[in-house]
């Protein structure tokens, strides 16, 4: 499994040593208001460890601890999952970050790696994001990745925005 690491972040693959950090994170209503609408059960988090193992197995590649360089720390989770929905777009991205941690520009950090990622090692041709409507904060990281608007679709059994950013376009950017 891939350890990735940028300016402040390290990069582990979800494994049952972050049961704590993840827990403590998804626990938080605040975190969970636009992903499940409520925080998150210990067994649910167990259930979402147990998933991620099983995707890094399957695919070699899924979501990943964030782990502040300087203190340890586990301050949020990121990842590139596969998407049985879309055979000719099968990447998403996405991340979450605990809240003591939001506004430092984390968020962008970790999605510039996992794009990166995705394009170079994963040879992805796009990569998809969705976010709850009301999801500002997560609308500007997409924005500073380049990822376009690409209509409204249902995901989960709600309608989301959906956004997408093509390969060619994130290596003109990176020029």
């Amino acid at each position: 499994m891939t350890i990735l690491t940028s300016g402040r972040l390290r990069y582990e693959p979800i494994a049952d040593r972050h049961f704590d950090g993840l827990h403590a994170m998804n626990r938080d209503a605040d975190v969970m208001r636009y992903l499940l609408g409520r925080p998150e059960t210990p067994d649910e988090t167990r259930a979402m460890i147990a998933r991620v193992r099983t995707r890094w197995a399957e695919w070699g590649y899924s979501w990943w601890a964030l782990i502040d360089g300087a203190s340890g720390e586990l301050v949020g989770a990121g990842g590139i999952q596969h998407l049985g929905r879309d055979r000719a777009n099968p990447h998403e991205i996405g991340w979450r970050l605990r809240r003591a941690s939001w506004g430092l520009g984390l968020a962008t950090e970790a999605a510039r790696t996992l794009a990166d990622y995705a394009f170079t090692v994963l040879d992805a041709p796009r990569l998809c994001a969705v976010r709850h409507p009301d999801n500002t904060a997560s609308l500007r990281v997409m924005d500073k990745l380049g990822m376009r608007f690409t209509g409204i679709e249902e995901w989960d059994g709600a309608l989301v925005p959906v956004h997408e950013l093509a390969r060619a376009d994130w290596r003109a950017a990176c020029v």
